[in-house]
């Protein structure tokens, strides 16, 4: 997933978003943030997938994060901008997975190999991998059947 760099954002005065730069943040939909009332929830004008959070906003977090030297928050939030728009079982599923002793290390890299190449996110799988070596070193594996 490419970095948002339309514009570079200012820690000091864009953030939060919302509040200093709202006309920067939408849904996945297209939806802006004064569009996500309560009234629009009840009259049904909003849908479940109104109410989600969007890769480039997320992106957006990175780079003001970045930008106050919070590196890892950023790397955080990247990571979060690669998940946005997967379904969110298999979000849950990738959670469940890296737990200690719920997976194998083949069924870990297996699964950053899908997170790599069926959702082009790659932060996750670099993290999954480098989790399924961790996690072999300290024998927190599933034993092979």
């Amino acid at each position: 997933m490419a970095e948002t760099d339309d514009q570079e954002l200012d820690p000091r005065t864009d953030y939060p978003l919302g509040t200093h730069r709202p006309d920067l943040v939408r849904t996945p939909t297209g939806k802006r943030l004064e569009d996500l009332t309560i009234e629009a929830v009840v009259s049904g004008e909003l849908a479940a997938e109104d109410l989600r959070i969007a890769p480039e906003t997320l992106l957006m977090q990175a780079q003001i994060a970045e930008g106050v030297g919070r590196r890892q928050l950023a790397e955080n939030f990247r990571r979060a901008a690669e998940m946005a728009p997967m379904p969110d079982e298999r979000v849950l599923e990738v959670y469940n997975a890296l737990r200690p002793s719920a997976s194998t290390k083949q069924q870990l890299l297996d699964l950053a190999d899908e997170l790599e190449n069926e959702f082009a996110a790659e932060r996750n799988a670099a993290l999954i991998r480098e989790a399924a070596e961790v996690y072999e070193r300290r024998d927190l594996l599933l034993a092979e059947n």
